[in-house]
């Protein structure tokens, strides 16, 4: 009952913001269409977008699928490569030492000043954006996968201990299972990052993509195509969000009954 309660509420606070952006937008017209369309604008666009690749040469399904290719294929690689050192840096002192030089120099750039360099070396294609969106999501699953580890309780290294555990039992059987919950944060951290990254990068150097979608309507200031772009991302990154929390649930009470 709470949850459908918690749901109605959400569903309201959308309602009410669609709702406040009609009034304003619609009937009191307090901006104008070419600044601010309403929704109704909106909803035409989006729909009419659907099928048309008027102006920037592709449907909304084409960017879709170009801009998620190149953020799935990043972040993939950065939770692969990314959560797997995390938990040996923190579990193996030599592998913290020989990798955390160069781990804090890369992570306090932040992935959008790679851009830039990524272009030049592999040039405007989907390498570039994709070994840019790897940096952008290697670095949260790394910090969050390291954090995890280390807040294992010693009580429960010493119960492996007494019970003749090896180094590496231990690591697999009690520090991994504790980090889960901390991991899944940085997977999901790292899904932000990504998209944050993707959309930059096509406004930079693209030919598709939803970043290049709406950097082409600014280009020939068309606001409706902008906000369905924004719109756009903020759906899908809202259920891949819902996705992954789903998932999170089912691996944590599987360890805890574990």
């Amino acid at each position: 009952m709470k949850k459908r309660n918690y749901l109605w509420l959400s569903v309201l606070s959308i309602c009410l913001f669609i709702l406040v952006w009609f009034f304003c937008c619609d009937v009191m017209k307090l901006t104008k269409s070419s600044t601010l369309p309403g929704p109704v604008t909106v909803v035409r666009t989006f729909v009419n977008k659907l099928t048309s690749t008027a102006p920037d040469g592709a449907t909304l399904f084409q960017h879709i699928f170009s801009s998620l290719k190149i953020a799935m294929g990043g972040w993939a690689a950065g939770i692969l490569i990314g959560t797997p050192l995390g938990i040996a840096m923190a579990w193996y002192k030599k592998v913290d030492l020989f990798v955390r030089p160069v781990f804090d120099l890369v992570r306090p750039v932040p992935g959008l000043a790679w851009i830039p360099l990524m272009i030049l070396l592999f040039g405007i294609g989907i390498t570039s954006k994709i070994v840019t969106v790897f940096l952008s999501s290697f670095v949260p699953c790394v910090l969050n996968s390291y954090t995890g580890v280390r807040q294992t309780k010693d009580v429960h290294l010493w119960v492996g201990q007494t019970f003749g555990a090896s180094n590496f039992q231990m690591l697999m059987h009690i520090a991994v299972p504790t980090s889960l919950p901390l991991v899944m944060t940085g997977i999901r951290v790292a899904l932000g990052a990504s998209w944050t990254c993707i959309v930059a990068a096509e406004m930079l150097a693209s030919t598709e993509g939803l970043g290049y979608m709406i950097q082409q309507a600014r280009g020939i200031y068309r606001p409706d195509i902008i906000i369905c772009g924004m719109i756009t991302i903020g759906v899908i990154g809202a259920l891949f969000s819902y996705i992954l929390t789903l998932i999170e649930n089912k691996v944590v009470k599987g360890v805890k009954k574990i």
